[in-house]
């Protein structure tokens, strides 16, 4: 019984010890990435709105402050660490949107097929062939740039991809025995999408998610940039690149800083996800 239990063990630390030197700093900072997302309210040391004109854009490694003070005196790290928290929860809510969106209308594409399929597929190509960022910056000229509305514009960026994905690997499972089998004995549709198809198709729509990911972080990073995403007083990575253009010749950290935490964010989750790909993918090993 000890060496049953003991031996799954060994086995995964085997195969974590063969991981890739660059698949381990990616994954580490991921975690660093999510923990300050999740405690960041907590680990700040200042109010991230908390202004104190004497001590503007001070440089780093001072006492009090770490990273230094942005152009209205505010601790620059307590504003990264709640900007990380933005960025993070932004990408993570439209990620579950664009996903559970997708994915849907992959399942309807599959299963009734016909001028259903056609309008489906038609209308994922005719987004595909316009910018999306484009589209956002029209919507949100238009409606006003209000939280809701931008995280639900930023989760249907990429719908398409997971509509294509989706419609591809239901076709393919349809045709495999378990479906089938489920069928004859008379098992609803719905359910064998749900407690069958799914969890067998569940690899491929995961690093479809990781893929999308830093996508959704680059598109947030771009509205805000562009002043049609987050407002202040809320902050983001993109928007304190944003506020920090204009203070580039005398304090390049405001820009710099917040830019190289979305550069090393996009590029670890997307080496993440290629690597999970190649993993899962069986015909790539």
């Amino acid at each position: 019984m000890t060496q049953a239990r003991t031996l799954p063990r060994w086995q995964f630390w085997t195969s974590a010890s063969r991981l890739p030197a660059s698949i381990w700093l990616c994954t580490i900072w991921v975690a660093v990435v999510v923990v300050v997302g999740a405690t960041a309210q907590w680990i700040s040391p200042y109010d991230y709105l908390q202004q104190a004109p004497l001590s503007a854009s001070l440089p780093g490694a001072l006492p009090g402050h770490l990273l230094g003070t942005d152009y209205l005196g505010r601790d620059l790290l307590s504003n990264i660490l709640v900007a990380t928290q933005t960025s993070l929860m932004i990408a993570l809510a439209g990620s579950a949107i664009c996903a559970l969106i997708g994915t849907s209308l992959g399942f309807l594409a599959a299963h009734f097929g016909g001028w259903i399929d056609n309008l489906i597929m038609g209308f994922a190509d005719a987004m595909a062939s316009v910018p999306f960022i484009i589209f956002a910056l029209g919507v949100l000229a238009f409606f006003g740039s209000s939280p809701l509305l931008f995280v639900f514009l930023v989760g249907v960026a990429s719908r398409e991809r997971y509509a294509r994905l989706t419609r591809g690997l239901v076709l393919s499972a349809n045709q495999d025995g378990y479906a089938e089998a489920a069928r004859i004995v008379g098992v609803p549709s719905l359910r064998i999408y749900l407690r069958h198809i799914l969890p067998n198709i569940a690899g491929p729509l995961i690093v479809q998610l990781t893929v999308n990911f830093p996508e959704i972080i680059l598109l947030e990073s771009g509205l805000s940039f562009l002043g049609s995403g987050i407002q202040p007083p809320t902050t983001s990575l993109g928007l304190m690149v944003a506020d920090g253009r204009n203070y580039v010749a005398i304090a390049r950290w405001l820009t710099a800083l917040p830019g190289l935490i979305i550069v090393l964010t996009t590029l670890a989750i997307s080496l993440l996800g290629d690597y999970l790909r190649d993993r899962f993918d069986a015909r790539l090993r």
